[in-house]
């Protein structure tokens, strides 16, 4: 592998235990959930269009749609609708799985191991992996030898900006991925 480019995201995962401990409490507040045993009872849908309107407006979704919706109301139905969608392909169980499969996620401790060049992206508005985290995993890289650069871009959308905006941020992977392009002649 010449070349690596993780985008909105983070080496490790953090208050794991803490995220998942809410994740759990708030899905306790449908009367679906059930302890988990929710399939007969619908599978607490209610819960997880809320979780899934509070992520969508947390990452950005308002500020995408605004051209589309410049009106509040049909712009919140079309977050909502996204919400529905998005719910009726999700098993609740699995988000608590997935959310568990993170504790002790790092990879930090293997970048020594890494041989590709990076290109590390993040978004100036993401809060689900703020900017602020990237000086520190451009230390480690560092410290770990690997040859990386860091791109924000610079977008309202938050943690969904690297779609919608992939022209803000196109060109550096262009230009990151062109002399790799070249080797292979």
């Amino acid at each position: 592998m010449d070349a690596i480019v993780p985008v909105v995201t983070a080496p490790n995962a953090q208050n794991v235990e803490q995220s998942l401990a809410e994740l759990q409490a708030r899905l306790a507040t449908d009367p679906e959930w059930n302890g988990g045993w929710c399939y007969d009872r619908g599978g607490a849908k209610t819960v997880l269009i809320e979780l899934r309107v509070g992520m969508l407006k947390r990452n950005g979704i308002e500020a995408a749609l605004a051209p589309r919706y410049p009106d509040g109301e049909p712009r919140e139905a079309e977050i909502r609708r996204q919400a529905v969608d998005w719910e009726r392909q999700r098993d609740t169980n699995s988000l608590v799985i997935l959310r568990r499969g993170t504790i002790g996620y790092d990879t930090v401790q293997d970048f020594a191991k890494i041989k590709a060049k990076i290109l590390y992206v993040l978004c100036r508005t993401d809060r689900l992996f703020p900017p602020s985290i990237a000086p520190g995993v451009m230390q480690d890289l560092a410290a770990g030898g690997v040859d990386a650069c860091y791109f924000e871009i610079d977008s309202e959308l938050g943690h969904s900006a690297s779609g919608p905006e992939h022209a803000k941020w196109s060109p550096v992977l262009r230009q990151f991925l062109d002399p790799l392009m070249a080797k292979l002649g």
